[in-house]
């Protein structure tokens, strides 16, 4: 039986090819360096299995355990790590150059609530035709922007233009 984990593969029982083997039981007691037909036959006495802990150990170190038992306690840790892990997303703001004042509040405003849940915020601005002529007005907004959005993100990554687009990034203000 080869269950392995996502990036290595537990080896047990008759899999262990290690002449020698430092045993350790259930309890963490040390039975000392036997044969790894020996560690084998004392497993199958106490009727548990035979499990490789630390194959680059020398002598490979093999545990007297309840593989399955084992097995459930492992997935049962990942499945509680899993889910106390909190999943951070890019939320994206478009701007224009000529925003009107009631628009640029309005998306401060979805940009703090993005914020205020954990996300980062990526705010852009396309620049179109003769606009290209004048970036540091994409500068200002961008600014006014990041100060809007003070109290709830800090900035990640400053105003820079790319092409014909200008990015910043925001990020969650961490709280104490």
């Amino acid at each position: 039986m080869n269950i392995g984990t996502k990036n290595q593969e537990v080896l047990i029982n008759e899999e262990i090819k290690a002449k020698e083997l430092r045993v350790v039981t259930d309890d963490g007691e040390q039975l000392g360096i036997m044969s790894s037909k020996d560690a084998l036959q004392t497993a199958v006495q106490k009727d548990l299995d035979l499990v490789l802990i630390a194959p680059q150990a020398q002598p490979p170190v093999a545990k007297i355990m309840d593989y399955g038992k084992y097995r459930f306690e492992q997935q049962k840790r990942e499945k509680e790590a899993k889910k106390n892990q909190k999943v951070v997303e890019i939320k994206e703001i478009r701007l224009s150059l000529k925003i009107d004042t009631h628009d640029f509040e309005t998306k401060a405003n979805q940009a703090m609530k993005f914020l205020k849940a954990g996300n980062k915020v990526k705010v852009s601005i396309r620049f179109r035709g003769r606009e290209m002529a004048h970036p540091e007005n994409g500068l200002v907004t961008m600014k006014d922007f990041a100060e809007a959005c003070a109290e709830f993100g800090n900035v990640e990554k400053e105003a820079k233009l790319e092409g014909r687009q200008m990015l910043m990034f925001l990020s969650p203000v961490k709280n104490k």
